[in-house]
């Protein structure tokens, strides 16, 4: 079976009003060029560094102005619409970084929280703490839909490889990778990494994202891009500003690869031994 999937790209700003506009534009051409899947980037909401002001635009998933927005747009459109992720207020007073996914009926087939918090200190003094504002969620989640099995990441995720493994064992032949990768982290690893996940798994990626400068003063990696289960990238996006990709799926290239190299088969148990140095230093025997 063959579907046009599409990633947007996008440079949200701090107000989830003017967002929301861009993301109903974005998706109305993606859906306009014949895509029947479209994916939006990780926050598509709002990127916004200052916590009390992110908090105070907050709503809980019923009364989200994104979320509301993107359920009216699938069933206008009848397509299939992930909304990459938005912030999403919870009981506890902390946020859900999470993902929904919308049928054409406009109603929500399931929501993903995304489980890796992006808690790391890198070059430059640039330093993230995710987990200090948002839960991490616990459950993975795989939808069978009517064009293929979809599974569900959101970024940071996608430096963890076992999360791909254990959906792609389940029968995902498609990975959505929503994110807002850093500049920094961007350029080094970005396309590596939904490459290798690609690979290793015999899957298509779909990976929407964060570009350019933004208005709270991050600035993100962007290069959206569709890639398929042998590795290729069939449509890639540039690093800064929004736009579109649009790539033709066919999901039969998911068997082809997993028989042409089936790892997710040969894979076998083992136990890992630690040889300890000997007294002189060597390594014993």
């Amino acid at each position: 079976m063959t579907f046009k999937a599409a990633a947007i790209q996008m440079c949200s700003g701090v107000d989830p009003a003017e967002n929301a506009g861009t993301m109903a534009r974005l998706v109305r051409e993606a859906a306009a060029q014949g895509a029947t899947y479209v994916q939006t980037p990780e926050m598509t909401g709002a990127l916004q560094r200052d916590r009390a002001a992110m908090k105070a635009a907050l709503r809980d998933e019923g009364s989200d102005l994104i979320v509301a927005a993107a359920s009216k747009l699938a069933g206008e459109l009848r397509i299939h619409l992930h909304v990459g992720s938005t912030a999403i207020g919870l009981a506890d007073g902390k946020m859900a970084n999470r993902g929904f996914l919308f049928g054409p009926d406009g109603k929500k087939i399931t929501h993903y929280d995304k489980i890796h918090m992006f808690d790391v200190d890198l070059d430059n003094g640039e330093s993230w703490r995710e987990s200090a504002a948002y839960t991490p969620g616990a459950t993975a989640k795989l939808v069978s839909l009517p064009f293929g099995k979809l599974g569900c990441a959101i970024c940071y995720d996608v430096r963890f490889p076992e999360l791909f493994r254990a959906q792609a064992a389940a029968g995902a032949e498609i990975m959505s990778v929503p994110a807002a990768f850093t500049r920094q982290t961007g350029e080094a690893h970005w396309e590596i990494l939904l490459r290798a996940r690609a690979i290793e798994n015999g899957m298509f990626v779909i990976a929407a994202a964060q570009a350019g400068v933004h208005e709270d003063g991050r600035e993100t990696f962007g290069h959206s891009m569709i890639i398929d289960p042998w590795g290729r990238v069939l449509a890639s996006a540039s690093g800064t500003g929004a736009g579109i990709v649009i790539a033709d799926i066919d999901i039969t290239q998911v068997a082809a690869a997993r028989g042409k190299i089936p790892n997710l088969k040969n894979g076998r148990p083992f136990q890992l031994e630690e040889v300890p140095l000997s007294a002189s230093g060597d390594v014993a025997a």
